[in-house]
């Protein structure tokens, strides 16, 4: 059989190379280009349409009629609150995350659900065996599910297998093991996951059945990640969470029938992946006795109002260079606040070491935490323990001043409701009639002359 033209295509980040080389110059990975065949062999390839065949393009206008989006209930609903409100008939979706973190187990269970409510589910799976599968069903109880599965990774064979059962949902667990023959590449390669990610969203338009992907995210560069084809599907949904902590989050990167800055929170049991329905309570659980160094934080994560604790530690350094440690919010945030600390507060970190952590392993990415870092570091710089029942939030500008933030009434109600009392919030967030009792700050100078007002007292 002749062979087609061939082409270098990094596992990493997709790009094209005319030939090998050992680092890709687009992402600087290393030893990640894999040659693949950039077209057919000879004999093989459709030949043009003629001219005058061409379909016409209709246009229409923006007022047209169009009804709601039917959705289909999974059951779960902090799975169907990051899809938008349930799935959508002939969609795509994804779910990508790290290997063993329980994307299986939350999609079986979603299934599951499913197909006991009447909806017709199929999972496919083209890592484990049938019984591997079915030991996991009876081990989470779902094994009574009507749900229909296969084990299978050929593309070809799914599809007819899918046509011919006309299902409304259908899971294909892991979209990195599945090949077609269309193609020579090995399996999980850019050009192999991009073709089959294709014919499935393919799939899933033509026959209204919606198509759920799952896709592993891995460090090496060796089996390309979900990010190929973010693209071609219309929902792109990240499993997070640490193995040493019972919880995971969902969360929506991508979503084209709904928000995408929702979360779902789920915790790991003996019985699967559990909803959590209060995760501020889920992250405030082990709070002690109240130490230097420790703040509540009032975020937003999409509508969702939740508070988690900001610890920091600042201690003498022996090194020349000091510590700057961050686990769960942007170091170079913690940076910006550090700087602004010493040029408005007076102090000075210099010789110190400065350790930040996010309580229970969640990840911070709104502005609105600048508030509480900046509390929990002079806490523990000035050895002064903050109020078990205050709640911090602001956003920090380089000139010291404190910014509204967005949502301040639902962060406030959110800590009322679990019983805090004060809250050090922006100057906005005393105005109307708060829940609890609001000091408003300013400037991050009032925020220190207050913290060393509580040390005082104590």
């Amino acid at each position: 059989m002749a062979r087609g033209d061939s082409q270098f295509v990094c596992q990493s980040c997709g790009a094209v190379h005319a030939k090998w080389s050992g680092q890709c110059s687009d992402c600087g990975s290393w030893n990640t280009l894999v040659e693949e065949i950039a077209s057919a062999p000879l004999g093989t390839q459709a030949k043009p349409k003629k001219a005058g065949r061409r379909g016409k393009l209709e246009l229409v206008t923006l007022d047209g009629e169009g009804g709601d989006i039917a959705r289909l209930d999974s059951g779960i609903a902090e799975f169907d609150r990051v899809c938008g409100g349930g799935l959508v008939p002939g969609s795509a979706l994804l779910v990508g995350g790290d290997p063993g973190i329980g994307k299986s187990t939350l999609l079986l269970q979603a299934v599951a659900h499913l197909a006991q409510s009447g909806t017709k589910s199929v999972y496919v799976s083209g890592e484990e065996a049938v019984d591997q599968v079915r030991r996991r069903a009876r081990r989470l109880g779902l094994a009574e599910s009507p749900v229909a599965l296969a084990a299978e990774t050929s593309l070809e064979n799914i599809l007819d297998g899918l046509k011919a059962e006309k299902p409304d949902i259908a899971v294909i667990d892991s979209v990195q093991t599945l090949w077609t023959d269309q193609l020579a590449a090995a399996p999980g390669t850019v050009a192999q996951v991009r073709a089959c990610a294709q014919e499935l969203v393919r799939f899933a338009k033509k026959s209204g059945c919606a198509v759920i992907l799952v896709g592993h995210v891995t460090k090496d560069g060796q089996i390309a990640g979900p990010r190929v084809v973010e693209h071609m599907v219309d929902a792109v949904l990240y499993f997070e969470g640490e193995r040493s902590h019972q919880f995971r989050i969902l969360r929506a990167v991508k979503n084209r029938f709904g928000p995408t800055d929702e979360i779902g929170v789920f915790e790991m049991g003996d019985a699967g992946l559990q909803e959590v329905e209060n995760p501020s309570a889920l992250f405030l659980n082990d709070r002690g006795d109240q130490t230097p160094g420790a703040a509540v934080f009032a975020g937003m994560e999409g509508t969702r109002p939740v508070l988690t604790e900001i610890q920091a530690l600042v201690a003498a350094s022996p090194l020349g260079t000091p510590r700057r440690t961050v686990v769960g919010w942007d170091s170079g945030r913690l940076s910006m606040v550090l700087a602004v600390l010493e040029a408005r507060c007076g102090l000075s970190f210099g010789g110190r070491d400065v350790y930040l952590n996010v309580a229970g392993g969640l990840k911070i990415g709104e502005p609105a935490a600048d508030l509480a870092v900046a509390a929990a570091i002079l806490s523990s710089a000035l050895n002064a323990p903050l109020p078990a029942d205050a709640v911090m939030f602001g956003e920090m500008s380089l000139s010291g001043d404190i910014r509204s933030v967005g949502r301040s009434d639902a962060r406030l109600k959110e800590a009322a409701k679990l019983g805090f009392k004060q809250a050090l919030a922006p100057l906005s967030a005393t105005e109307g009639h708060p829940p609890v009792t609001v000091r408003g700050l300013g400037a991050v100078a009032d925020l220190a002359a207050t913290i060393s007002a509580w040390r005082q007292e104590d």
